[in-house]
């Protein structure tokens, strides 16, 4: 008989796994086998809660649209288009930062079961390839997901504000006659002496 601690960690990932994307827009095969257009636009309760999750500022807008093609062997074939408005930190100033997001992409929903384990991926056809895979239950897309996904991919890394920059830090060499020379050591001076030492070795 399992324990209740067991019990509980067990009713925990069962809730976990059943929490719902915060963005989903659902889509079965059946309404993908002859084509599917859709255009996605997050509401602003949806835009808050991918904020939270990406660690943003705020998501402002997010319109993402898919052209689907089914294939053989239940895969679908996906063009999309991805705008999004949204808000960062510097990662100088960690002052806001408004970032456009404009993203054309090509993904291939595959089934799970038929996705190949990390291991034995074949990485130069992995980055040679004109799109992604992107592994789903075998029946049901979640196409707001995917934009969400899309948009964590778009997003630039190191947000700066306009003008700051490393290139904008000046450095600043004291004059040679203001440095005490037996108080200060650089990584040049320590390196000269371990050569010096190797000299007289």
């Amino acid at each position: 008989m399992a324990s209740k601690d067991t019990s509980s960690r067990s009713q925990d990932v069962k809730r976990t796994m059943e929490i719902e994307p915060e963005f989903s827009r659902r889509r079965s095969l059946l309404q993908i086998n002859r084509g599917l257009e859709e255009l996605l636009e997050a509401t602003p309760s949806e835009r808050e809660a991918l904020a939270r999750r990406f660690h943003l500022v705020e998501i402002r807008s997010l319109v993402c649209s898919f052209a689907l093609v089914a294939l053989p062997e239940d895969r679908v074939a996906a063009e999309g288009k991805l705008q999004a408005d949204v808000v960062q930190r510097c990662v100088i100033t960690n002052e806001p930062v408004d970032e456009r997001v404009d993203e054309i992409f090509s993904l291939r929903f595959v089934p799970r079961r038929e996705m190949i384990p990390d291991e034995a991926l074949d990485i130069e056809a992995l980055l040679a390839a004109d799109y992604d895979e992107v592994p789903y239950d075998g029946h049901v897309i979640d196409l707001g997901e995917a934009a969400a996904e899309q948009l964590a991919l778009a997003l630039d890394p190191y947000p700066r504000k306009a003008g700051e920059g490393l290139d904008n830090f000046v450095e600043v060499v004291p004059e040679e006659d203001k440095i005490p020379s037996e108080e200060v050591k650089t990584p040049f001076s320590v390196l000269s002496q371990l050569k010096d030492i190797g000299k007289k070795g």
